[in-house]
């Protein structure tokens, strides 16, 4: 693996790029297939001589490194993130007109904090439908890359209770403005076929879009010695590119797969989601029949990456006060006895074994027992495959805010320990005995 510096560099680099799931899972693939990664949909296609295969469907992907060790005797090394953020989506009519300007109607997308969505340069990116030539339905990535619009804050003099007791309409005071209203109508496709033409398309008409607005602000490395990284998106594309890392960098017999799903923040329910069939085709499609799967996954492990919650020095009576991870202080193993992280004795004691062999270190982190948690795709991939499961994640701050603040050691940290994960020989576990 290269060292912290290029790491962080190319970390900085994968966020700026990947402004939507469908950007994210292309960026995945094409960094994959740089270093010699085939596209298809089985081993067959890839060719004896490459290390793995890659397959992308819409904002989701899934990898495989291959290994020379028995599959169905050492089983699957399995790394799961997501690609999705929450955002504000635009709605298939957005156009408004409202005291003489333009603005988008757009929807809340997951469980995103609205506030910061105010006073910043936002852009628009996502996938088109449009009719190309010979009447199929065609699709293109867009990303109009410049700030386009904002949605400016309601002044203080006009509502003196701000600070206090404001709260946020999704409906009715999160439009965002992109310009003055002229004479003639606007309308939405008609940027789009301008841009997509720009890029070189030829588009016949826009017949369809999933596109969001997202925040013009830079990655950036932060703090009196760069200790944090602060970004948009960081949940959950830290752990997407921390898992490909580690898939990229790891050697070794055992075989190893990444995968990053869409639609986490909403319920995982998708044809792509974790909820999905997309890995269980996947899985299958290496074995000589379906009923191996069960077996294979007796032998194997799911490590499910996702943000954890860094104890806020401001907040510090929103965590427990046993489990509060710090910001550097180290990936974290996420336990919840509800099952809302479906991290288990044997999975974590694997990953303490595995940073302890690296002497990095590693923290904990659990709700307080009078609040509740969030949830991963751990429990769902745990569910859906009867593999053994671990949660963990990189602590963070500000998470689910247009901009999210991790620390700068931490992404390295996780990519090294998931890295001895993928490239560690023999059964990962004994025996069950009692």
């Amino acid at each position: 693996m290269t060292d912290k510096q290029e790491f962080n560099t190319g970390l900085l680099e994968f966020l700026a790029e990947a402004v939507t799931p469908f950007h994210a899972a292309r960026a995945l693939e094409r960094r994959l297939r740089d270093a010699g990664f085939v596209a298809g949909q089985n081993l067959d296609e890839a060719g004896d001589d490459a290390p793995g295969l890659v397959v992308r469907r819409g904002g989701s992907l899934v990898a495989l490194r291959r290994g020379s060790a028995p599959l169905m005797e050492h089983g699957l090394r399995m790394v799961g993130a997501h690609t999705d953020s929450p955002c504000l989506m635009i709605k298939p009519q957005p156009e408004l007109h409202e005291v003489g300007y333009r603005q988008l109607g757009v929807e809340v997308y997951g469980g995103a904090l609205l506030n910061p969505w105010f006073d910043r340069d936002l852009s628009i990116a996502g996938r088109v439908s449009f009719a190309g030539q010979g009447g199929a339905v065609q699709t293109a990535l867009v990303d109009f890359r410049r700030p386009i619009a904002v949605i400016p804050s309601l002044a203080i003099h006009l509502d003196r209770e701000a600070n206090s007791s404001r709260s946020v309409n999704a409906q009715t005071q999160m439009a965002p403005i992109l310009g003055l209203a002229g004479e003639a109508d606007w309308d939405l496709r008609g940027l789009l076929t301008a841009e997509l033409e720009a890029g070189g398309r030829s588009v016949g008409a826009i017949l369809d879009f999933e596109l969001c607005c997202y925040d013009m602000q830079a990655p950036a490395l932060v703090g009196l010695q760069e200790e944090f990284i602060a970004s948009a998106r960081l949940d959950n594309l830290l752990s997407c590119y921390v898992g490909m890392q580690a898939l990229l960098g790891a050697g070794g017999a055992p075989w190893a797969v990444l995968v990053c799903n869409d639609h986490e923040e909403v319920g995982s329910q998708s044809a792509s989601g974790a909820q999905g069939p997309m890995l269980r085709d996947f899985l299958n499609s290496l074995l000589p029949r379906s009923a191996d799967l069960p077996r294979l996954m007796d032998r194997s492990m799911m490590i499910s990456a996702d943000n954890a919650h860094g104890v806020h020095p401001n907040y510090r009576d929103r965590h427990d006060p046993k489990h509060g991870p710090r910001l550097n202080g180290g990936p974290v193993i996420k336990v919840n006895a509800s099952q809302r992280y479906a991290s288990s004795s044997d999975g974590a004691g694997l990953f303490r074994l595995l940073a302890g062999q690296l002497d990095l270190p590693v923290q904990s982190f659990a709700m307080r027992a009078d609040m509740a948690c969030g949830s991963t795709i751990g429990p769902i991939t745990a569910g859906e495959l009867g593999v053994t499961t671990l949660d963990v994640g990189v602590p963070t701050f500000a998470m689910h805010s247009i901009r999210e603040l991790a620390g700068s050691e931490d992404a390295w940290t996780l990519a090294r320990i998931l890295e001895r994960y993928f490239a560690q020989p023999g059964p990962l576990f004994a025996a069950a005995g009692d």
